[in-house]
C-alpha cells in the first residue's frame, strides 16, 4: 500500500498537477487540482506505457514523470508552478467533509459488496465474479505484449477498450505489486476518489453553487429509478459507480477520464478568450478525448451527441455553429472514426439495433417467465411506460429550468442534456447479450444528475419556499417511496398464477396519489410553488431508490423472505485446487512469448452446455493460450444473434479445438508434434477431469504438479 501510494503521488498526481497548472488556468480547490492532475497522469501514462512496451522496455514509462520534473525545474517560466497557486478557491469545511464522507461510503460499500466476496487466496479467489479473471488476463497480456491480442485464444485480435489494463500493467511494473492485488484491492480506490471530486466540480460549475456540486455528487451515487416492487428488482436500479467500481474497471476508468472532457467543454463554451489564450485547454481536451476513446467505447458517442445538440442550438440561435463547437465536434469525430476502424476493428461487439429489447428482457425477469417467453405488444408498451414514468420521477428536476427558460439554452446545459438523451436513447434502441447498452445510460447519469440538481435549485429559488416546506416535501417523498411497495405488495418475480397486469399496480397508485396532491397544491400555493414542492417530492422518491433496493435485497437474503429457490439441492461450484500456485510456477519458468495449450474451456459446474468464460489459466500465468475461453472474442461475438446465448456458442475452429483436446484425452506423438510445429505450443496445462488421459507424460515432460493441475513441457527437436 505504501509503494502504491508513492507511485500515485510521484508518478501520476504530482507531474499531472504541474501540467494542469501550466495548461489549465482558473480557480479551483486543492482537491480539484489534485483530482485533475491524477486524471491527466493516468492519461499520459497510457500513451507513455504503450510506447515503452512497444520498445520492449516497460519501465521506460518512468521517462514521462522524470521529463516533467526536469522541464519544470529547468525552464524559468515553469518553475513558478512548483509553488502554491495564488488563485486557489477555498472550499467550505462542510463541503470537504461531505465529499470525504461520500468517499467513505464508497469504501464501506466496496468492502461489503466486493472485498468480502473476492479473496486474494485460492480457492476462494476462484469464486470471484465471472468477468474478473478476464480483466486479470488482459492485464497480463498488456504486461508483456504490445500491440495486445486476445490472450485466451491465440491469434485472435483484441478489439476492445483496453486502456485501463495498460494503466494496471504499468502500475504493476513500477510498483512490483501483483496484478491481482491491484485489480482486487487498490487500483480503483484513487479512481473513485478523483471521479467523485470531479463530478462535484462539474455540478458546482453547472449550478454555480457549492450545494449544487455536493448534491450532484450525492445524486451520482444514490439516486436511481424508483422501483416500487418487493423482492429482487435490480433491473430498475442504476448499477453505477457503486456497483461497477470494481467489477467493471473499464467503466470506472472511462468515467474518470470522461469527467475532464465535460469540464473542459463547459469552460470552452463559456470562455470569451482568443484561441491562443485557451490553447492549453484544447490540448488537454485532445489528450482526454484520445484517452477515453480507448478506455470505454460508450463515451465518444455520448459526447458526440451532446456536441450535436449544442450545434443544433447554435444553428437555431445564430444560423451557424460556434467555432468551439465545430472544433470539438471535429476532434470527437476523428476519435470516433479511429476507434471504430482501428481499436474496435469495425466490429459492434454483438451490439445490434433492436428497439425496446430491454423492455422485453425486463418483462421476462419481472414476470419470472424467463428468456424463452415472448411478451405481448401491450406488455412491452406497459413496461416502457413504467420506465418512462420512473425516469421522469428521477429527472423531473430538469423541469425546474422552465421557470427561467434562458437557462435551457445555455450551451453547457444543452451539452449535458444531449449526453443524457443519448444514454437513455441507447438503452431503448440497442440490444446486447449482456445488456451492455445500459452502460450508455450509466455513463450519462452523473451529467443528467447535474442538470436535475440545477433545475431543482432554480425552481426553489424562484418559488422562495420556506425551508420547512421543502423539508416536509422531501420527507413525504422518502416516506412514500418506502411505504408504497409495502402497501401494494407486488413481489417480483411474479408467481405463475399472477397476471402481468399486477406489475403496473404500484405505478398506477403513484399517479392516483400524485395527481390530486398536485391539484391541491396548485390551488393553495400557486403554480410555481406547487411545481417546486412536487419536484422536491419526486426527487426525494428517487433519492433512496438505489440504496433501498440494496438494503431490501440484503434483508430478504438474511431473513429468507426472498423468492423461493429452484427445486433440488444447491450445487456449490467446485473450484479445482492448486490453480494459483500452478499459474505462478508457469509464469516464473516460461517465457512471455511461449504458447500454452489447456483442456480448461468451460466454467466449473457449467460443462454441459459449455459456458466458455474460463480465463483462469491465462489470468494466473500471464501467458497466451491456444484455446481457453472464447466468449469475449471478436469472432465469437460476431456470430451472436438475438435469442442465442453467446457463452454457449461452440468454438468456431473445429480442427484447432479437436487437436487441442486430443492431447489431453488421447495423446500421441503425432498430436504433440502437430501442436508444436503447427501452432507453436510449448506448454500443456492439464486441469484434472474424468476424461483426462494418464499417458500425457509419455509424450511431454511433467514439470510441475499442484492439486488438480499438472504442467507439461513439450520438448523441442
Amino acid at each position: 500500500m505504501a509503494v502504491f501510494g508513492a507511485y500515485l503521488v510521484f508518478c501520476l498526481a504530482f507531474p499531472g498537477v504541474l501540467l494542469i497548472r501550466a495548461l489549465y488556468d482558473g480557480r479551483r480547490t486543492g482537491a480539484e487540482e489534485i483530482a485533475l492532475g491524477l486524471t491527466l497522469g493516468y492519461a499520459v501514462e497510457i500513451f507513455a506505457y504503450i510506447a515503452a512496451r512497444a520498445l520492449g522496455k516497460p519501465l521506460l514509462v518512468l521517462v514521462w514523470p522524470i521529463t516533467v520534473y526536469v522541464l519544470f525545474l529547468s525552464v524559468p517560466r515553469l518553475r513558478r508552478h512548483w509553488r502554491r497557486v495564488a488563485r486557489r478557491t477555498v472550499a467550505p469545511l462542510w463541503w470537504s467533509w461531505s465529499l470525504a464522507l461520500l468517499f467513505v461510503y464508497l469504501i464501506v460499500w466496496s468492502a461489503a459488496s466486493f472485498f468480502r466476496t473476492h479473496a486474494l487466496t485460492w480457492p476462494a479467489l476462484g469464486g470471484a465474479s465471472v468477468d474478473m479473471p478476464f480483466h486479470l488476463a488482459l492485464i497480463g497480456e498488456l504486461r508483456h505484449h504490445m500491440p495486445p491480442t486476445m490472450p485466451a485464444v491465440a491469434g485472435e485480435p483484441l478489439h476492445y477498450h483496453w486502456f485501463v489494463y495498460t494503466h494496471l500493467a504499468s502500475a504493476s511494473w513500477i510498483t512490483g505489486v501483483a496484478p491481482v492485488v491491484l485489480l482486487f484491492r487498490l487500483a480503483m480506490l484513487p479512481v473513485l476518489a478523483a471521479f467523485l471530486v470531479l463530478i462535484g466540480m462539474t455540478g458546482r460549475r453547472v449550478t454555480g453553487s457549492w450545494a449544487g456540486g455536493l448534491l450532484t455528487a450525492g445524486a451520482t451515487i444514490f439516486v436511481a429509478a424508483p422501483s416500487l416492487y418487493l423482492g429482487t428488482n435490480g433491473v430498475f436500479t442504476w448499477g453505477g459507480v457503486a456497483d461497477l467500481g470494481w467489477t467493471s474497471p473499464t467503466q470506472t476508468f472511462g468515467s474518470l477520464l470522461f469527467a475532464p472532457v465535460v469540464l473542459l467543454l463547459l469552460d470552452l463554451f463559456e470562455c470569451r478568450r482568443r484561441l491562443g489564450r485557451v490553447a492549453g485547454r484544447w490540448l488537454l481536451l485532445g489528450v482526454f478525448l484520445v484517452a477515453v476513446m480507448g478506455a470505454k467505447a460508450i463515451y465518444i458517442p455520448l459526447v458526440g451527441a451532446g456536441l450535436v445538440a449544442v450545434a443544433a442550438l447554435d444553428m437555431l440561435r445564430r444560423r451557424r455553429p460556434s467555432w468551439p463547437t465545430l472544433v470539438a465536434l471535429g476532434m470527437t469525430a476523428a476519435c470516433f472514426l479511429y476507434a471504430q476502424l482501428v481499436l474496435f476493428g469495425r466490429g459492434s461487439q454483438a451490439t445490434v439495433v433492436a428497439p425496446f429489447s430491454y423492455m422485453r428482457t425486463s418483462w421476462q425477469e419481472l414476470t419470472g417467465l424467463g428468456v424463452g417467453a415472448e411478451p405481448p405488444a401491450g406488455s412491452v408498451l406497459g413496461i416502457t411506460l413504467v420506465y418512462v414514468l420512473c425516469w421522469t420521477v428521477t429527472w423531473c428536476g430538469v423541469l425546474g429550468l422552465l421557470c427561467r427558460r434562458r437557462l435551457l439554452i445555455r450551451p453547457g446545459v444543452v451539452l449535458l442534456l444531449g449526453v443524457g438523451a443519448a444514454g437513455l436513447g441507447a438503452m431503448f434502441m440497442l440490444e446486447h447479450p449482456a445488456r451492455s447498452q445500459l452502460f450508455f445510460l450509466w455513463g450519462a447519469y452523473p451529467y443528467l444528475a447535474a442538470v436535475t440538481v440545477y433545475g431543482i435549485l432554480v425552481v426553489l429559488r424562484r418559488g422562495q419556499l420556506p425551508p420547512r416546506a421543502v423539508a416536509s416535501a422531501a420527507c413525504a417523498g422518502v416516506l412514500f417511496a418506502y411505504l408504497l411497495p409495502v402497501v401494494c405488495g407486488v413481489r417480483v418475480p411474479l408467481r405463475p398464477d399472477q397476471a402481468d397486469a399486477l406489475l403496473y399496480r404500484p405505478y398506477l397508485v403513484l399517479l392516483a396519489v400524485v395527481v390530486p396532491v398536485a391539484v391541491i397544491l396548485v390551488m393553495r400555493t400557486g403554480v410555481l410553488r406547487a411545481a417546486a414542492l412536487m419536484i422536491v417530492m419526486f426527487a426525494a422518491i428517487g433519492l433512496p431508490a438505489d440504496l433501498h433496493a440494496r438494503v431490501l435485497s440484503t434483508v430478504e437474503d438474511l431473513t429468507g423472505n426472498g423468492p423461493p429457490a429452484a427445486a433440488g439441492p444447491a450445487t456449490p461450484v467446485a473450484v479445482p485446487e492448486g490453480a494459483l500456485i500452478a499459474g505462478e510456477w508457469l509464469r516464473a519458468h516460461s517465457d512471455p512469448d511461449d504458447l500454452v495449450a489447456t483442456d480448461a474451456h468451460c466454467l466449473w459446474a457449467h460443462q454441459d452446455p459449455c459456458d466458455s468464460r474460463h480465463f483462469w489459466v491465462t489470468a494466473l500465468s500471464e501467458r497466451r493460450v491456444l484455446v481457453e475461453g472464447w466468449m469475449y472474442t471478436t469472432t465469437n461475438l460476431s456470430r451472436w444473434r438475438p435469442g442465442l446465448l453467446r457463452e454457449e456458442l461452440p468454438f468456431w475452429d473445429s480442427e484447432r479445438i479437436r487437436l487441442n483436446d486430443a492431447v489431453f484425452r488421447a495423446p500421441s506423438a503425432a498430436v504433440v508434434q502437430r501442436l508444436r510445429d503447427g501452432y507453436g505450443v510449448d506448454w500443456l496445462v492439464e486441469e484434472r477431469r474424468a476424461d483426462t488421459s494418464p499417458r500425457i507424460g509419455d509424450f511431454a515432460r511433467l514439470r510441475f504438479r499442484s492439486g488438480d493441475y499438472a504442467i507439461y513441457q513439450i520438448p523441442r527437436p
